[in-house]
């Protein structure tokens, strides 16, 4: 395994390919490789500059530390939207592609197996693909109705993106919170959603049972309520309805009925 070293990375995923069958998996394939390799032709970055490992749905470049982040980070807010309309308007509406994409940096170590064997390795490589596959940014794509949801990780923010450098706004990014293996993550997402769209959709809590009274249940006040002849302590949520009071016995096996 080599020594680390610090590169920039590039990550694209297409949004929901498994969805699609072979053939449009194979045209949407194609037009994955024909954005990146566009985009990074735009920001200057040489073949001899960059590392591509392909991930089925999914791309990761590793690009040298040589090269400035600042025409990357433009290629991607201006060229690579470009390139997915223009490339879209020629697809069948079934196999249109919607990316996410992660620009992040760090120490990477590239493990050399020989043949086909081989990968890299590398902290900020990991947290950068917890950015890329978290539900939080899976949410804003879909919701956004954009065909590229892109976001950045914290140091690239700090370090690149909050000096708003010509052709890379600050005030257009904004702050997320994603959840990781490892724990929480911050990323920088580029577009109108704000951080209360970083999230999908929580579902209420249905409140435990015997736990406090809500609206909409039945309630007992006063009384014992008793059910097949035992006898139930507490608060008690059943049906939609009023309150009653009093004793309640259903299925009394004493007198064969309901009182």
């Amino acid at each position: 395994m080599t020594e680390p070293v610090n590169r920039t990375i590039l990550l694209f995923d297409i949004e929901k390919f498994g969805r699609r069958d072979d053939v449009e998996q194979a045209f949407m394939r194609r037009m994955l490789y024909t954005i990146l390799q566009e985009t990074l032709r735009s920001a200057g970055v040489e073949q001899t500059d960059q590392r591509v490992e392909d991930r089925g749905d999914s791309v990761m470049v590793l690009i040298s530390p040589t090269v400035p982040k600042v025409p990357l980070l433009r290629a991607l807010l201006t060229e690579t939207p470009a390139l997915l309309r223009s490339n879209n308007r020629l697809a069948s509406s079934s196999a249109q592609v919607r990316l996410r994409a992660v620009l992040a940096a760090g120490e990477v170590a590239v493990q050399e197996l020989g043949g086909a064997l081989g990968g890299v390795v590398g902290r900020d490589l990991n947290q950068a693909f917890r950015l890329l596959n978290s539900d939080q940014l899976r949410h804003l794509l879909t919701q956004s109705g954009e065909q590229l949801l892109l976001c950045v990780s914290d140091p690239v923010y700090q370090g690149i993106v909050s000096h708003g450098h010509h052709g890379v706004p600050a005030t257009e990014f904004h702050q997320v919170s994603v959840l990781g293996k490892e724990g929480p993550l911050t990323g920088w997402v580029h577009g109108s959603a704000g951080p209360a769209a970083a999230g999908p959709p929580v579902e209420p809590q249905r409140p435990a049972l015997g736990g406090p009274a809500t609206s909409g249940g039945v309630q007992f006040i006063g009384g014992s309520p008793s059910f097949g002849g035992s006898l139930v302590t507490g608060d008690q949520h059943i049906v939609s309805g009023g309150q009653v009071h009093g004793d309640i016995s259903v299925g009394d096996s004493r007198r064969g009925g309901t009182k």
